[in-house]
């Protein structure tokens, strides 16, 4: 080989190594972070003490292994310590439904699994016809070890903001009234969701309502009008997937229905349910949203706020704590995101668990397994270890390393 080229080609490398060596040292999570080997619980447990107390640690690489896919359901159950009977005699009388979306990010997806998996209650997976073929096959295998949790029997090609997210959820819904678990309230989750309560603090939490629904919102204000006065639609391609706005206007509401804004997640209960899918004035409402903007923000909150419906609360209000989020936009309530912002929503960061764990809410979005580990396992080892201490079982499972 050429000399020159030769030379050239190790200063080539070199400068690469070197910058990748300073990108690593002054990033964000590693600006405070010095080297330690966690080979065990009391390790992680002392290392989430220190990141809360926003002290250093450094961690390469995952500290906990999930072996699906390696082994039989038996032996990933065991290995990985699922809860599989239930931990005290009110959450086996209260099961709980689960709608959980996703697309990508499986490792999260099966941390989020595992932390909210409680054999008494059933769970209804949907998996956007975008991801790839391997993604849902190794989705159903995971949960072909539950007996109570299946996929979606039918799957949407989600477009966000569109009609086709809301289908999702209504998919589900019908799969979970189909069920044989007589379940008690219904949640919808999407696979970077982490919980920030236990099943048994959640149960407790839903008991307090009475059997009203959780649908957070209120009357739109004036910039979010747009969405439901002028036609929207999806557009699918190839290579993208978006709504497209229009000057055409909608004809008004159907029924003579009050439009509200709020949250996509909701907590609501079977009855509620059985009315989304089966009353006259929720099926004109599903057709009159199809061509709005993001209609799971005005779907849910709009039927919930009629008088008559089941466990409806006609002054709607943001009451319900369903989610703990951070908004670009909004920096000033919350001290800024410790991770990185994806269109607007904080991908939390070890330096938001302190923030995470005095949250009074249910869940928590959103998490990367893969870009920030530390997070998601100090969150699922607080977690485990609440459970397991309001535990009325006199065995009580062990952690999982």
């Amino acid at each position: 080989m050429n000399s020159r080229i030769f030379c050239f080609l190790v200063v080539l490398v070199l400068s690469i190594s070197v910058s990748l060596v300073l990108y690593t040292i002054s990033s964000p999570e590693q600006k405070n972070l010095r080297k330690l080997n966690l080979s065990g619980s009391s390790i992680l447990a002392e290392a989430c003490n220190a990141l809360i107390k926003e002290k250093a640690f450094f961690v390469q690489e995952n500290t906990l292994k999930m072996s699906f896919g390696r082994t039989s359901c038996t032996k990933y159950l065991i290995q990985n310590h699922y809860i599989t009977s239930p931990l005290s005699a009110e959450e086996a009388a209260f099961p709980l439904a689960y709608i959980i979306t996703l697309h990508k990010e499986l490792d999260t997806f099966e941390r989020l699994f595992r932390a909210i998996y409680m054999p008494q209650n059933v769970y209804c997976i949907h998996v956007d016809r975008k991801a790839t073929a391997q993604f849902k096959q190794d989705v159903e295998k995971l949960l072909n070890c539950f007996p109570n949790a299946f996929l979606a029997s039918k799957m949407e090609l989600v477009v966000y903001a569109g009609i086709s997210r809301l289908q999702a959820d209504l998919n589900c819904m019908k799969d979970l009234l189909e069920s044989g678990v007589r379940w008690k309230y219904l949640l919808n989750t999407c696979g970077q969701d982490f919980p920030l309560k236990t099943n048994k603090e959640i149960v407790q939490y839903l008991k307090k309502f009475k059997g009203k629904n959780i649908t957070p919102g209120r009357l739109p204000p004036a910039h979010i009008l747009r969405r439901t006065k002028y036609i929207h639609r999806e557009q699918i391609y190839s290579f993208t997937s978006f709504m497209l706005r229009t000057f055409v206007r909608k004809a008004p509401p159907p029924h003579n229905l009050i439009i509200y804004f709020g949250s996509a997640y909701i907590a609501v209960t079977r009855d509620f349910t059985e009315f989304v899918l089966r009353d006259q004035r929720a099926i004109d409402l599903l057709a009159w949203s199809k061509d709005t903007y993001s209609p799971d923000e005005h779907f849910w909150v709009t039927l919930n706020s009629i008088p008559d419906v089941p466990g409806s609360m006609p002054n709607a209000s943001w009451e319900g704590n369903l989610r703990a989020i951070k908004w670009s936009d909004n920096e000033s309530s919350h001290g800024g995101c410790h991770g990185h912002y994806v269109r607007g929503i904080c991908i939390y960061g070890t330096g938001d668990l302190k923030w995470l764990l005095k949250s009074s809410s249910m869940f928590a979005n959103k998490f990367e397994l893969k870009t920030y580990p530390l997070t998601v396992e100090c969150l699922e080892l607080s977690l485990r270890e609440r459970a397991l201490n309001q535990s009325e079982t006199q065995v009580k499972p062990s952690w999982y390393f």
